[in-house]
């Protein structure tokens, strides 16, 4: 079986959350079908007041504002500061959107102020998950709702799958998380999903599988879609941790190992690999 990357080893606030933002627009492209997924089971209306969980660098926060227009809000929360400047940026003026640092599972949000809350892959890092959820719970209207989209298991994501078994014979076995732990695929039980959503108060819970492909690299040759693919992979994921304070010449042998591996996927422009998620929608039972 394929080891899981370390998912404890995440600094949104520092070095992660600059990667990110450098990465910004091809992260988003990346990510956009499955924000817009969850965005259509959400289906925001005109009017509607939106709290965006770990917005990072605003993409969803600012479709969510198109869809709820000049009477609603959307209130995007995001522990990085490196992300939200970046949000921030890209804001137009006179939007109905602000921004906020703070960690969404302890963070004072008003009572009953939402209509709608709503994450990205934001929500899968919380280190108590049931308290999480029953904080973020509070700052619903009721029958208000909920809507995010997660990653479902390791193995059924080939972004990650692929590069991760690449190295597994260079590096030195990687540290297998608890099931539980915060990360990525925190939430790849959709049984878990389910317990840790009724133990906060929600209803109405349903759970469906979304399946994407995800344009890793692009560029104008297949040398070159391989070498992007390469440069993304080094940078942003489980590869770049567990890389981090590998020596050198493990680095250079991972990486040739994990080129060839896109070698696999590429087409004459594109290499393009699977993702697996959940869309979850439920309702304050409050």
């Amino acid at each position: 079986m394929t080891s899981q990357p370390n998912q404890a080893a995440f600094d949104w606030t520092g070095r992660s959350g600059e990667v990110w933002r450098d990465n910004q627009s091809r992260l988003d492209r990346m990510l956009a079908p499955y924000g817009a997924a969850a965005i259509a089971a959400a289906s925001p209306v005109p009017g509607e007041r939106v709290l965006d969980v770990g917005c990072g660098s605003g993409a969803t926060t600012l479709e969510l504002a198109a869809r709820v227009g000049a009477s609603g809000s959307v209130l995007g929360l995001d522990i990085s500061e490196p992300l939200l400047s970046r949000a921030r940026e890209r804001t137009p003026q006179g939007a109905p959107v602000s921004f906020v640092l703070g960690d969404a599972s302890r963070h004072d949000l008003p009572t009953g102020a939402f209509d709608l809350l709503f994450s990205r892959f934001g929500v899968m890092f919380f280190d108590d998950p049931a308290a999480a959820f029953t904080h973020l719970r509070t700052a619903l209207a009721p029958r208000g709702r909920l809507a995010f989209v997660c990653w479902r298991p390791f193995d059924e994501n080939d972004w990650v799958r692929l590069p991760m078994r690449a190295v597994a014979d260079i590096l030195p076995p990687l540290p297998t998380p608890a099931p539980d732990a915060p990360g990525p695929f925190a939430f790849g039980d959709d049984d878990r999903v389910r317990r840790t959503l009724s133990t906060a108060g929600f209803i109405d819970i349903a759970i469906t599988p979304f399946d994407s492909p995800q344009v890793y690299g692009e560029a104008a040759t297949r040398d070159e879609a391989i070498g992007a693919a390469l440069e993304l992979a080094l940078q942003v994921g489980p590869l770049a941790r567990a890389l981090a304070d590998q020596p050198d010449v493990l680095r250079e042998r991972a990486a040739a190992a994990v080129r060839a591996a896109f070698e696999t996927r590429a087409t004459d422009q594109a290499v393009t690999m699977d993702g697996a998620a959940w869309i979850v929608t439920a309702r304050n039972g409050a």
